[in-house]
């Protein structure tokens, strides 16, 4: 069985609350454990139940969610979610691993729930300490049609950008079609591996067949290297001590 993350929403708001559940319910690494209206039910909540994730308002009546975050001695995995981004510095001071600007968007949240499962994000997130049972952390969830699919990063040779969805080329799935943006993609894939080429195009380093100045060939297929990118991708290759 899957192992989950379970998640408790905390936002004074009810539609917030109800779209945030929505969310959480499509997405098949997610256990909704509960949605409090205020930071007083969420302390008590997180004295009852064990929580991985929490999708936390910050303007909220009474008590903040800066707050209630800072009254917590052990607290989980936090993704602040608020209509006021001057709140954006605070929240990542208090290392949270995202911050999602209202209205949000399924795609956002989900490159959002994302950065934790996946190591290779900014906020390097591990496998929450009460979980039973593996996860593997180099997985990504992205939707193709009306399921999600398991992508490991290694898998991926690269990808290209289809306006609000993005084709992925792998080794062992063939090619998958996704919904998300080629931006999203970027900001979840490892570093140290991928690398965007062009407007339209991520690169995987390590399946590349044959590099050129101007392209980067997989098989038959070419990838051009755009002239914004150059730099950045010479740059690249040079800490890899590869010279064109």
């Amino acid at each position: 069985m899957e192992n989950k993350y379970r998640c408790l929403i905390v936002d004074d708001e009810p539609l917030a609350r109800q779209l945030l559940q929505e969310y959480v319910q499509k997405v098949p690494f997610l256990q909704l454990q509960g949605a409090c209206a205020g930071a007083m039910e969420a302390l008590r909540q997180l004295g009852e139940k064990s929580v991985d994730l929490l999708f936390l308002d910050i303007n909220m009546p009474e008590v903040s969610g800066l707050t209630l975050l800072r009254t917590l001695p052990h607290p989980p995995k936090v993704i602040f979610t608020t209509a006021f981004s001057e709140y954006a510095v605070q929240g990542f001071e208090l290392n949270a691993a995202d911050y999602l600007l209202k209205p949000i968007t399924f795609d956002r949240f989900l490159r959002a729930v994302n950065k934790i499962v996946a190591p290779s994000s900014t906020s390097h997130s591990s496998v929450p300490a009460t979980a039973t049972g593996p996860v593997n952390p180099e997985s990504l969830f992205l939707r193709e049609g009306s399921r999600f699919i398991r992508i490991n990063p290694r898998d991926i040779r690269y990808i290209e950008g289809l306006r609000d969805y993005v084709s992925i080329q792998t080794r062992s799935q063939g090619r998958i079609v996704c919904l998300q943006r080629l931006k999203g993609m970027e900001e979840q894939l490892p570093a140290d591996r991928f690398i965007r080429v062009h407007n339209s195009y991520i690169i995987n380093i390590e399946e590349v067949d044959a590099l050129y100045r101007h392209k980067v060939h997989y098989g038959d297929k070419e990838v051009p290297v755009g002239e914004t990118y150059r730099q950045r991708f010479n740059e690249f290759l040079r800490l890899r001590s590869i010279h064109l």
